[in-house]
């Protein structure tokens, strides 16, 4: 994958050297967020993803995923591929799953979903929809 792809709607970035799984982003994006709204996805390093963490949420150690909403139409999600493959298996999920796992997580957030019962509820809707 080249550093940097865009789709109507949605510009992913690849800032760390590893490799990004080709997986469908963009149908995930415009069933939860809507073909208008435009995403950002940036994969971001370790180093780039804790500093984030610590900045925003006043959290140390790097985050697997990190939402933030610039306003109804528009977001950016920053995702680190080395937490995520850490923490997918606490979750009993492989690599891939969990990274679409993570990534409809954090398009919930930027709907304006906090962690609770409603927000898991629409999250395993996407999932049945999509099989996640």
């Amino acid at each position: 994958m080249t550093r940097y792809q865009e789709y109507p709607g949605l510009q992913i970035r690849r800032l760390t050297t590893g490799d990004i799984p080709v997986l469908d982003f963009l149908s995930l994006k415009n069933h939860t967020l809507g073909k208008k709204y435009q995403l950002s996805l940036v994969f971001a390093d370790p180093k780039t993803s804790e500093e984030l963490h610590k900045t925003w949420k006043g959290k140390p150690g790097p985050a697997d995923i990190l939402s933030f909403p610039f306003s109804d139409t528009e977001g950016e999600i920053v995702m680190s591929l080395s937490q995520a493959r850490k923490t997918a298996k606490n979750f009993d999920r492989s690599y891939n799953n969990f990274i679409l796992f993570l990534f409809i997580h954090g398009m919930v957030h930027l709907k304006g979903y906090d962690h609770g019962s409603t927000m898991e509820s629409i999250e395993e809707k996407i999932r049945q929809k999509f099989g996640i």
